[in-house]
């Protein structure tokens, strides 16, 4: 039985001093509990390329759903939108994920139009796992001996090719980045008054439509074909390198990675609560196995 055990909880998603939304967030856990053991039952028959894609493609729905069903995001920032969670990356264009100094992750922040950042509040676990990881890009340009702007991701699949994964941005091109969004926020008629452009951010730049098509069928076919804890182990790195929607792929991801481990380990995994980070920044070398993994 799987249980939200399973689902520790992002620092990521801790980022208010709010009892009442720290549990609200706590609490979906749960639900991805649930929807983990229904895919489960699904999956027992037995795993195919086509049965995990048709189980995904349910897990998006369900996560469109929730959003549907939520009453806003937590902490500050634009508005929900439950469309983005159906929304496919190859209609909606790449995501681009910001990493390093983000204000608005600190509870009680308030608005810098000098800087073009939130400053002051509370810092909270969010705000902090941001800033590790902002770190944590520099050091991997630092490692590959790249002193560039752009870094891109390659990743091998399990036949030897090598395909373009996502990019890590910096500095200069990261600059450009933010003024590029906030430009594409405004066409979408978002307010894009205090959207955080200062504060020398990086960004995760999700991979093109090709080699996400590649790396996502390639995890499920490696899933279906050669189960066992390397094999989850690798697909897991391939299903976080390749998003389908513009929001809510972590859930989908976390919940589907659970569904199938369950399956093929015979005992829930447990997921490290920062998976997602860990598979956009560190290489596929650094985050193919991971702390928190069961043990043959």
């Amino acid at each position: 039985m799987i249980t939200a055990a399973s689902f520790p909880t992002p620092d990521l998603a801790l980022r208010s001093c709010d009892p009442s939304e720290l549990r609200r967030v706590r609490d979906f856990g749960l639900e991805q509990a649930a929807a983990a053991e229904a895919a489960r039952l699904l999956l027992a028959g037995g795993l195919t390329p086509s049965l995990l894609r048709s189980v995904h493609a349910d897990l998006v729905t369900w996560r469109h759903e929730l959003a549907l069903k939520a009453p806003g995001r937590i902490g500050q920032g634009l508005a929900l939108d439950a469309s983005r969670f159906i929304t496919s990356l190859v209609d909606g264009g790449c995501n681009y994920d910001r990493i390093g100094y983000i204000g608005r992750l600190s509870h009680g922040a308030t608005w810098d139009p000098a800087t073009r950042t939130y400053r002051g509040g509370v810092e909270t676990p969010a705000f902090r796992l941001m800033l590790r990881y902002g770190q944590a890009v520099h050091d991997r340009f630092s490692l590959e001996g790249n002193p560039g702007d752009v870094l891109i991701n390659l990743v091998t699949l399990p036949d030897g090719r090598v395909v373009a994964g996502n990019r890590l941005v910096r500095r200069t091109a990261a600059s450009h980045i933010s003024s590029a969004l906030v430009a594409r926020l405004a066409s979408r008629g978002r307010d894009v008054s205090q959207i955080e452009t200062g504060g020398d951010p990086c960004y995760a730049v999700s991979a093109d439509d090709s080699s996400r098509a590649a790396m996502f069928s390639a995890a499920l076919d490696l899933l279906a074909n050669a189960p066992s804890l390397a094999s989850w182990q690798a697909a897991r790195y391939l299903l976080y390198q390749s998003p389908q929607t513009k929001k809510g792929s972590d859930a989908v991801t976390r919940v589907f990675l659970v569904a199938i481990g369950t399956v093929l380990l015979g005992r829930p995994p447990v997921l490290d609560q920062d998976v997602d980070l860990r598979c956009a920044v560190l290489g596929q070398r650094a985050a193919t196995a991971l702390p928190g993994d069961p043990r043959n």
